[in-house]
């Protein structure tokens, strides 16, 4: 009699049940590529996040100036801060640095925050969503009732509460960014658990021996990543506004020749007046790029989501 944990050839029943799933789940992601090309809502989304990203990455090449220098000092007054112009694409700012460069060294910023917040909080989010979803019982319940606490507050509140503790520094705003997402992935990747630990190839599996550690690791949670995944597009999305709203407060790095958009805005606020474009690029940065990742994270969901197979 051969043991549970002995896989044959292609001939063994139970082998061609797992050859199967694995086809099947070629094909699950062959057709979700094949959606995503052809929806414009995902390619206009992959374009803004390529733009932003490639900006990010070569922002010492393209800025025509250091984002510190002063270029246009001996032109700016208290009154008169000149806006586009053919020298500067984007105006000067009341300093007379050139808005241009300080709005592409701004992307680093928005990315490198992003990008650090949203591996804290899914790491932390994983690791307690896996804790919840392997073990159920009490475990599960101690979890989520931490979850529900951390749910109870606003997400804006909570970080701008977290980097008030933590002090002014970039350092705070990114893990303050991160803390309020640990809920959010804990919570998807506990419930997408729950539901493929009631699947059929986890209780075949169980079924034959396979110890549940190997059920868990193994089979339960690579199936379970793909609702993680999208809320990880998202929430880079959110983590961009955030860290704008937190550096608008000024509760981000206290460098301040330091470029980032939150922060660009908020010193703006008295030149409205006389300078409304200082606040439409900024503000244009933030937006274009957290619809680019929205939008990419919604065609991500629709395309992953069986629903929506043929």
């Amino acid at each position: 009699m051969t043991a549970p944990h002995e896989l044959g050839t292609a001939a063994d029943p139970r082998t061609a049940i797992v050859l199967a799933g694995a086809e099947e789940g070629g094909s699950l992601g062959r057709d979700a590529w094949r959606r995503l090309r052809r929806d414009p809502a995902a390619v206009v989304g992959f374009l803004l996040v390529l733009l932003f990203v490639a900006v990010a990455v070569l922002a010492p090449w393209l800025a025509p100036y250091s984002p510190t220098d002063t270029p246009g000092q001996g032109t700016v007054t208290p009154t008169n801060i000149p806006g586009p112009s053919a020298e500067h694409w984007m105006g000067l700012d009341n300093l007379g640095r050139d808005e241009l460069s300080r709005v592409l060294y701004g992307a680093r910023q928005s990315l490198v925050i992003g990008v650090v917040s949203l591996l804290l909080g899914a790491t932390a989010g994983i690791l307690l969503g896996l804790l919840a979803g392997a073990f159920g019982g009490w475990v599960d319940n101690i979890v989520m009732r931490v979850v529900d606490m951390m749910l109870a507050v606003p997400q804006l509140l909570f970080a701008i509460a977290v980097a008030a503790m933590l002090g002014q520094s970039l350092t705070s705003v990114m893990i303050a960014i991160g803390v309020t997402n640990v809920p959010v992935f804990a919570r998807i990747l506990r419930g997408s658990m729950l539901a493929q630990r009631g699947s059929d190839y986890a209780l075949a599996a169980t079924s034959l021996g396979v110890r549940r550690r190997s059920v868990v690791l193994r089979h339960v949670l690579p199936n379970s990543l793909s609702p993680v995944i999208v809320q990880g597009t998202l929430a880079l999305a959110t983590a961009i506004i955030d860290a704008a709203g937190l550096a608008f407060l000024g509760l981000s790095g206290s460098d301040p020749a330091v470029p980032e958009w939150g922060r660009m805005l908020s010193e703006t606020q008295r030149f409205l007046a006389s300078a409304f474009h200082l606040a439409v690029f900024p503000g244009l940065a933030i937006v274009l790029a957290a619809l680019g990742f929205t939008l990419l994270g919604e065609s991500l969901r629709e395309a992953l989501d069986p629903k929506y197979r043929r």
